[in-house]
């Protein structure tokens, strides 16, 4: 059976869930089944890469099994899937990804022939872009929407919606656990906002451009050393420039994350005297991660700007 994809705007997919829903029990009630809210009916679900991972769970709690396609330490953009990778997600129920995000994971689900895939991007939002010598000055979009609280909280009812159409009897569990998860993100979003309020400086100097759309929340300006892609290193004259950029401004601190090699940041901060700390864009969870999960880890990243701006 050729998959669905499904991609649900968040003003109409509540709508569209009862509908389906009710259509799905008449189907049952006519075939002489009934659908049981308690069953304990588990279903597998692919995620491609942490944060999605970290919502699928979330959501889904005890009726689904999440497997996340790229494994802990790894750099998501650079994912390249092993064959078990690809029955995995060849035999998902549902496989949530964001297109044009992971090359391999896109031409994966192209080929993915049973089940269901969800696609993030609309829920997610991708609005901001760069112009960038990337791709021959070409605007580059950000994917990196999960450093905005709320986008999660947006792709969260995504996944709710989804996961309904695939087991359309705990569509009211799902929706609940989606709007706890809500409530939580919130919660975290007033800290942010309170807590970033009024500090000395608001650049973020950062080694990944990956951190705009919380900048763009919550009122910042990301300076990157390096492109969207963390593996992009800067040229001598890029680097003098940030370089310059830091000791004009007098920023403190230069930010590297968890699981590319900070040299880059340390060598800006060392010919500023600047000092460096950690940013995750929480791409990956590793054991040198400030956190066991996405909310904590969101927390540490908080504290860490705060002192690093500093704020009040």
């Amino acid at each position: 059976m050729p998959h669905r994809r499904l991609s649900v705007p968040r003003s109409v997919a509540r709508p569209v869930v009862t509908a389906l829903t009710g259509l799905l029990a008449l189907s049952a009630c006519s075939s002489g089944e009934t659908a049981d809210p308690g069953s304990s009916q588990s279903w597998d679900v692919v995620a491609s890469f942490y944060p999605l991972q970290f919502v699928a769970e979330q959501v889904g709690g005890g009726r689904v099994a999440v497997t996340n396609l790229t494994k802990p330490g790894a750099e998501p953009h650079d994912l390249e899937l092993a064959p078990q990778d690809l029955g995995a997600l060849t035999d998902a129920d549902l496989a949530i990804y964001l297109a044009d995000f992971q090359p391999a994971v896109d031409d994966a689900v192209a080929q993915k022939s049973g089940g269901q895939v969800l696609d993030v991007s609309d829920a997610a939002d991708l609005s901001l872009t760069y112009q960038t010598d990337e791709t021959d000055g070409d605007a580059l979009t950000d994917p990196h929407f999960w450093l905005d609280l709320m986008r999660m909280a947006d792709v969260a009812d995504d996944v709710a919606a989804a996961l309904s159409q695939l087991d359309p009897p705990a569509q009211a569990t799902f929706e609940a656990n989606a709007a706890k998860l809500r409530s939580e993100l919130e919660h975290l979003d007033t800290d942010f906002r309170k807590g970033l309020a009024d500090c000395e400086r608001r650049q973020l100097v950062t080694s990944h451009t990956a951190f705009g759309y919380l900048a763009d929340a919550y009122g910042l300006e990301q300076v990157g050393l390096t492109g969207l892609s963390p593996d992009t290193e800067p040229n001598p004259q890029e680097l003098a420039t940030v370089t310059e950029f830091v000791a004009d401004n007098d920023v403190q601190t230069i930010f590297y994350e968890t699981l590319v090699s900070p040299d880059v940041a340390e060598t800006v901060a060392n010919a500023t005297g600047a000092s460096t700390d950690v940013l995750d864009p929480l791409e990956g969870l590793t054991d040198s991660s400030q956190g066991d999960d996405y909310l904590q880890v969101m927390e540490s990243n908080l504290a860490n700007i705060k002192a690093g701006l500093p704020c009040r």
